[in-house]
């Protein structure tokens, strides 16, 4: 069994930068992944980044391509959003998400073990 917790989350103002983690209990194998999802006001929860856990390679949904970084520190178990330039449009509850299907997927419904969420506001 894997608990995952985020940390991280809170108000920034537009074009700030907010980095969360996420620490996960129990043990990761090579062939999960590590992803982040949100979920705004009103809207479904979405995929955001998603690392492999052995090979560190890395996907993004095109909102956030070349301004937000997944990364993962195996030693510490845990893996990191680094998101840059936010805009309104980022607010949301920020998920940490394991899966392991051992194959991308940018599905809630893959992924099985979810932490609690961390609140990321932005405001004008």
């Amino acid at each position: 069994q894997v608990q995952l917790a985020e940390s991280g989350g809170r108000m920034v103002q537009d074009g700030d930068s907010l980095r969360l983690s996420c620490v996960a209990s129990g043990t990761i194998y090579s062939n999960d992944f590590m992803a982040w999802f949100r979920q705004g006001p009103g809207k479904e929860r979405e995929f955001v980044a998603a690392i492999n856990w052995r090979l560190a390679k890395t996907w993004y949904t095109d909102s956030v391509k070349g301004r937000f970084r997944i990364s993962r520190d195996a030693a510490a178990n845990t893996v990191s959003l680094q998101m840059n330039n936010l805009k309104l449009e980022d607010t949301g509850v920020y998920y940490c998400a394991l899966s392991k299907a051992a194959y991308i997927d940018y599905r809630p419904g893959s992924y099985g073990y979810w932490g609690q969420g961390t609140q990321v506001t932005v405001s004008s």
